[in-house]
């Protein structure tokens, strides 16, 4: 994106884009283009978790993210994943101005849960940057470098609970 356009884009609902988004996007938006992030005009297109769900899993599992949708409005695929997802939940960003990311899976039970802390660690990781041990899908609100920002968006999206099992 150019970067004057960077400089203005907010999300539909308004909210500014992520520090590390925004510097994203200045470098390449081709990810974000297969993952569907734009509509015909270029604008912002998301999704609300259980429409992102439905269109990437199909049904019956979108319908089993219904109550979760009015927590996460406004939601964007990231690449990874096979019977599981990663999303961009925008929200309330924390203390470094970043949404979560979260992880979605319905190989038993559907479950989200906090994955990263924000689109900065999620592309460190992505990368090889940061090396980020993963047994379960919520280790980093254990580990000492994230756990205090995990803690901040479990507060907003999960009641104080990182994840969330069906039925949620």
């Amino acid at each position: 994106m150019a970067a004057e356009a960077v400089g203005a884009p907010v999300f539909p609902s308004g909210r500014a884009i992520s520090p590390s988004l925004r510097e994203w996007l200045a470098f390449d938006i081709s990810m974000f283009e297969r993952c569907g992030w734009f509509d015909a005009v270029g604008g912002f297109a998301p999704r609300p978790l259980d429409q992102l769900v439905d269109d990437e899993l199909g049904q019956p599992w979108g319908e089993t993210y219904k109550d979760l949708a009015g927590r996460f409005p406004e939601c964007f695929l990231l690449p990874g994943g096979s019977d599981s997802r990663r999303v961009l939940a925008v929200g309330e960003v924390d203390s470094h101005g970043e949404y979560p990311v979260l992880a979605l899976d319905v190989d038993d039970m559907p479950y989200a849960g906090l994955m990263f802390p924000g689109f900065d660690v999620y592309v460190a990781e992505a990368a090889g940057l940061v090396d980020c041990k993963f047994q379960t899908y919520t280790d980093l609100a254990r580990d000492p470098v994230y756990r205090l920002r995990m803690r901040e968006h479990a507060a907003h999206c999960f009641d104080g609970q990182f994840s969330a099992e069906y039925p949620f």
